[in-house]
């Protein structure tokens, strides 16, 4: 369709919209008021953005939601006119709701990008004037479908609404006030609400994050994460708590906080949570604090391995007392969008077993707001297809959220230094190869390890050694499993693949910048006949080696660390993203962080009987002792 005929119709489509959106602000959709504090609704959704509905786009994507101080709420998006990508003819568009969310007026162009690039809302509202401002981004579009080259000339400008987001300014320019010269390669607007301080002697301050690179001529050198504040009501702003990360000259570096959400706690300092992308550090999250309303980061961003994400924008939220996260639970792909929630002001975050899934559907970006006193909308890309097939908007109430959790059950880990393994489902005590041993019942049953610096495996040589027994015949049985998962992602991991009767190890490692790469190591039996049997890899001397009841079979090594970029966990029975588990019993599993020998392998102390004679006082736990589970017994109850 040529451009100048598809501007015409847009603009008659807009016209008509906003015609249809003032007369349903009249009507009796407006006589419904938003939710009153304590009114309780446990769970809804609907779709409010999506290219069958709202003709003129491709594609939507980027959701972000602000409440104003009329109790309406916005919901933006970036509306892409031709295709999905990030780099296209993209506008700025928003849905008003003034019941709460459960309906929504139709589509209105808050910034057209006429062919290029106007997206990454970030708005906030002011509660001293009513004002709702609008960060946003743009680059020059593209019509191949082609992400923006780098560097982009990514520039930051800003919008405001003084009648509740009916109408809007036009944008200005923000480049002379939070664009210095060296962030000149990628620059980015949250994506997500900003917020404005309420505590302290900053109350009043308005402050959104961007994420921003630097371009040294021929490659990109530094990352950097920031917070952009402003005193006067968004009349002016400045760059405030800054943190930068360098890029080593083989294109590694160990943070990059990117696509930043943050959140006013209760003691008026502010949590900030980012995605974490390619960086060397474990995890696909990090966190930041300010203590001085955004001035400064008390240290620099630490990212969290065993919060298990995807690379992916997430939403944070404070709910009295609570904070809430929604993103992705998957570790690998963008799917199973969750809430998980911390009780400690983002110290610590429910693992994914203790959230609350929204759906099990792809999905991906998410914002969430607050509508009432107890009840919380959550505006997220999903889909059964593809994450970026709509936007959907979620109503819930705090009860609809998983109750708060006392500790899991536990068994002991003997490795020094090491903390109790939590023991999730119903695992049970059963006979072991002498003595006890764990039986799990391959349905939500496992043993997850609590992280510590000293279990990921890195660049090392190492010996893992267990012992099993199981008569299933189809599915993925996973035994052992440390690091991520999926094809990508730095791992170890010993399963049970019956269906294709055999025994599996693989490794899949990264090393420096180049593309992952993965070992494995197979029986030819599966080894289900319900007996017990010893399995162990070993990494050492250029060789992966799967010993089977003290059968050896090898092959190449690929250099690199089994650990690096990806959230980090250890599971006894279970993969992480919680998709395969393990039906039968385990005992005795240890991990050595460095080549075993044959020899040693086959010693007796390695032999589970001798263990069970000799007590586990008496057992070799020396400081190569990564993790020794003798997994004899349960305590707690479930």
């Amino acid at each position: 369709m040529p451009s100048s005929l598809r501007a015409r119709l847009r603009a008659t489509l807009a016209a008509v919209l906003t015609t249809a959106a003032l007369l349903a602000l009249t009507g009796p959709a407006q006589a419904q008021p938003p939710d009153e504090p304590g009114e309780s609704t446990e769970f809804e959704q609907q779709v409010i953005f999506k290219a069958s509905q709202d003709p003129g786009y491709a594609c939507f994507r980027i959701p972000a939601v602000v409440k104003t101080t009329k109790g309406t709420l916005l919901a933006f998006a970036e509306g892409r006119v031709n295709d999905c990508s990030d780099a296209g003819d993209i506008d700025i568009v928003v849905k008003r709701s003034t019941d709460g969310g459960r309906t929504w007026s139709p589509l209105q162009v808050v910034n057209e990008g006429a062919g290029d690039t106007h997206g990454n809302p970030a708005p906030i509202v002011d509660r001293e004037t009513g004002r709702v401002l609008l960060a946003e981004t743009y680059n020059t579009g593209r019509t191949d479908g082609r992400n923006c080259d780098v560097p982009c000339d990514r520039t930051p400008h800003l919008q405001h609404s003084d009648d509740d987001g009916l109408t809007w300014s036009e944008p200005r320019d923000l480049s002379d006030e939070i664009l210095p010269d060296h962030w000149n390669s990628w620059y980015a607007t949250g994506p997500v609400h900003g917020i404005q301080l309420t505590r302290g002697a900053h109350a009043g301050r308005l402050v959104f994050g961007v994420n921003t690179e630097t371009w040294s001529g021929s490659q990109v050198t530094a990352n950097h994460a920031a917070l952009i504040v402003s005193d006067d009501g968004g009349d002016h702003w400045r760059i405030g708590a800054t943190d930068s990360w360098p890029i080593a000259a083989d294109g590694t570096f160990r943070q990059k906080p990117s696509e930043i959400t943050m959140t006013e706690r209760t003691d008026g300092t502010i949590l900030v949570s980012g995605r974490e992308q390619d960086g060397t550090d474990l995890g696909h999250r990090t966190q930041a604090v300010s203590r001085d309303g955004g001035d400064s980061f008390v240290s620099p961003f630490r990212a969290l391995p065993d919060l298990y994400t995807p690379q992916v924008q997430g939403s944070t939220l404070r709910l009295g007392n609570r904070l809430l996260l929604a993103c992705p639970g998957d570790p690998d792909r963008r799917r199973t969008m969750m809430i998980r929630s911390s009780y400690d002001g983002g110290r610590t975050w429910d693992s994914v077993d203790r959230g609350t899934v929204v759906t099990t559907d792809w999905s991906g970006y998410s914002d969430m707001v607050g509508i009432g006193l107890d009840t919380v909308g959550l505006m997220y890309e999903g889909g059964a297809i593809d994450a970026r097939d709509e936007i959907r908007f979620a109503r819930f109430h705090e009860d609809w959220l998983q109750e708060r959790r006392g500790p899991d059950p536990t068994t002991a880990d003997l490795a020094p230094g090491a903390g109790r393994a939590a023991v999730l489902g119903g695992v049970k005590e059963t006979a072991g190869v002498s003595g006890g041993a764990l039986e799990f019942d391959g349905t939500d049953d496992a043993v997850r390890l609590p992280y510590r610096d000293g279990l990921p495996l890195g660049t090392k040589d190492f010996t893992t050694s267990l012992w099993f027994r199981y008569t299933a015949t189809t599915g993925e049985r996973p035994l052992l499993w440390m690091g991520g998962v999926g094809t990508t992602q730095p791992q170890v991991w010993l399963r049970g693949e019956p269906a294709s009767n055999r025994i599996q190890g693989l490794i899949t490692v990264r090393d420096g910048a180049s593309a992952p790469r993965s070992a494995s190591v197979r029986t030819t039996v599966a080894y289900n006949d319900g007996q017990w049997h010893h399995l162990a890899l070993r990494r050492g001397g250029g060789q992966l080696t799967l010993f089977i009841d003290g059968a050896a079979i090898s092959t190449a090594d690929v250099p690199g660390s089994v650990s690096r970029n990806s959230p980090f966990g250890v599971h006894i029975g279970q993969r992480p993203d919680s998709r395969a588990h393990f039906a039968g019993a385990i005992d005795g599993v240890r991990v050595y962080d460095r080549a075993l020998s044959d020899a040693e392998l086959t010693d007796a102390r390695f032999d589970a009987t001798a263990d069970a004679q000799a007590g586990a006082e008496a057992i070799d736990v020396t400081r190569d002792t990564v993790l020794w589970l003798p997994m004899d017994r349960v305590s707690g109850s479930h």
